[in-house]
């Protein structure tokens, strides 16, 4: 084999890894509680991105993970779940599209359905759902492409 034709094999091999790479992608999903504290206990890091957005969105001084779960999209068609004491979100991916992925989420309480819908997460920004309220606070589900 010719120096040319190696490093045609050796650039085929990079290329295909990196677009293997590409195809792939994280999601972090998270039950988040939303509360009003008079000292505020610091932010998750997994929330550093979205802080003024929740606040501003929400009202809250306080954003505490209650339940996560991430996982890596190798079709798009993959499903988990992100689990807590109390709820749960499962999250079933019916494919990508080019802007992100198609998602149905189920939350329960325990055993019971509260919430069922169909959603688009983006590649580019969080989708974050308002859930129930729990006692003073407000249940969130937030869902990020890392």
């Amino acid at each position: 084999m010719g120096r040319f034709s190696r490093a045609a094999v050796l650039l085929s091999a990079l290329l295909a890894l990196h677009m293997t790479a590409d195809a792939a992608a994280n999601v972090w999903s998270g039950l988040v509680m939303a509360t009003n504290a008079p000292q505020p206990t610091p932010l998750p890091a997994e929330l550093d991105k979205i802080e003024d957005t929740l606040k501003d969105t929400f009202g809250y001084n306080q954003f505490q993970i209650i339940g996560q779960a991430q996982k890596t999209l190798k079709t798009g068609e993959e499903d988990w779940l992100a689990s807590s004491k109390y709820f749960s979100l499962h999250v079933d991916a019916k494919g990508e599209t080019g802007a992100g992925y198609l998602l149905n989420l189920q939350l329960f309480k325990e055993r019971e359905l509260l919430l069922e819908t169909e959603a688009k997460l983006s590649k580019r920004s969080p989708l974050v759902i308002k859930g129930p309220q729990v006692g003073a606070g407000q249940l969130l589900l937030v869902l990020v492409v890392q």
